[in-house]
């Protein structure tokens, strides 16, 4: 017979020991903390702000998501957002999140400084995520149908606020706005040839984009070649002041013309911004003379150092290489060449270049231009 062995239970446990009932729970991330109480405060002020321009539960589920994205990236991790969050109105709630973690943070004893950056940098990561692929959207709708009258928009909306600036540097360097010392005069100089620039670019690829050989006044009309050359020194007057070169114009005996006077100043503009651009000391010249009864040559020469003859042959053609193979950059003097080339060969004439070493350079083209009664 087997005898089996005996042994005593153990004993029960005591509730009143020192073994605890629960285990306790993990603290709360403080900086988790503070990103939800912000979001609250957003989803509390959101309809006295915004009224009901955007459903309640859309703002719930982007601002959920978008805090559970933060606190992920405080984590090391990143959450992947939906496209209901990668939209405008995820811009703004991110937005809206970060202004109202600020407000707590200038209270270091609501937010620490090492929460706030912790939180703050985890904020921009994720706006970096609602920030669609722009280069990649732009692209699309470039090559898109109405790719061409997206750039012309693009352009027009550089264009405009430019125009301004070279209104207010003009009347500020002339002193109409109170004294200006040497130094400021100068520097309004630079801000005006600088916009003066930027706002002939904008116009360059908006005559691009549209053939560039469009002509601004489709039918001719009578005008006066000295008010065109005038008004093209006045309007590179600053530039020249600032670079203390000369502006000198040479009109013709027969003053009165019939014939595309927008288009003749747009060339004439370009041609004479280009100059002085390139030229230090000495003069840019406009110089008009009638070839015969009919036909007129314009020219704009500079005393600069002249063009290497290697480029000349490029010198009309708005994207160059710069190296490697598919390495192009945008040249404003070229783009501003290509149209006036082309501008000039809509008024029935060839834009030529000559130019020499210690002698500078002369663009120069002929057109019809009939005299025309005085007005």
């Amino acid at each position: 017979m087997t005898v089996r062995e005996v042994r005593p239970s153990p004993p029960p446990i005591n509730p009143g020991a020192n073994v605890p009932a629960r285990l306790p729970e993990p603290l709360e991330d403080p900086g988790i903390l503070v990103v939800r109480d912000a979001a609250h405060e957003i989803t509390s002020s959101w309809r006295d702000q915004y009224g009901e321009a955007t459903d309640a539960r859309d703002i719930l589920e982007v601002l959920q998501e978008l805090t559970e994205a933060v606190g992920a990236r405080m984590n090391g991790k990143v959450k992947p957002l939906s496209g209901t969050s990668v939209s405008t109105l995820g811009r703004r709630l991110v937005d809206l999140l970060r202004a109202a973690i600020i407000r707590r943070g200038a209270d270091p004893s609501v937010v620490p400084s090492d929460q706030l950056i912790r939180v703050l940098t985890a904020i921009e990561g994720v706006r970096e995520q609602v920030e669609p692929d722009w280069a990649r959207y732009f692209t699309s709708r470039l090559a898109g149908p109405e790719g061409h009258e997206l750039l012309v928009e693009v352009a027009h909306d550089l264009r405009s606020p430019l125009t301004s600036i070279l209104f207010l540097a003009e009347t500020l360097q002339r002193g109409q706005s109170g004294d200006v010392n040497d130094l400021q005069r100068r520097q309004l100089g630079l801000i005006y040839g600088a916009a003066l620039g930027l706002s002939s670019l904008a116009s360059d690829l908006i005559e691009l984009v549209r053939g560039g050989d469009r002509l601004l006044d489709q039918e001719e009309a009578p005008f006066s070649i000295t008010e065109i050359l005038e008004s093209v020194r006045d309007i590179v007057r600053p530039i020249a002041e600032e670079k203390r070169l000369k502006v000198r114009i040479l009109p013709p005996p027969t003053d009165h013309r019939r014939g595309h006077h927008l288009a003749l100043s747009r060339v004439l503009l370009n041609l004479t911004s280009n100059a002085l651009k390139f030229t230090e000391e000495g003069f840019v010249e406009l110089v008009c003379r009638a070839t015969d009864r009919y036909r007129v040559e314009f020219s704009v020469r500079d005393t600069g150092k002249g063009i290497n003859p290697e480029v000349v042959n490029n010198l009309y053609q708005p994207f160059r290489r710069t190296g490697g193979r598919r390495s192009y950059y945008l040249s404003g003097t070229g783009l501003g060449l290509a149209i006036c080339r082309r501008i000039v060969e809509a008024m029935g004439g060839e834009l030529k270049v000559e130019s020499r070493p210690d002698w500078g350079t002369r663009f120069y083209f002929e057109i019809s231009l009939p005299p025309a009664q005085q007005f």
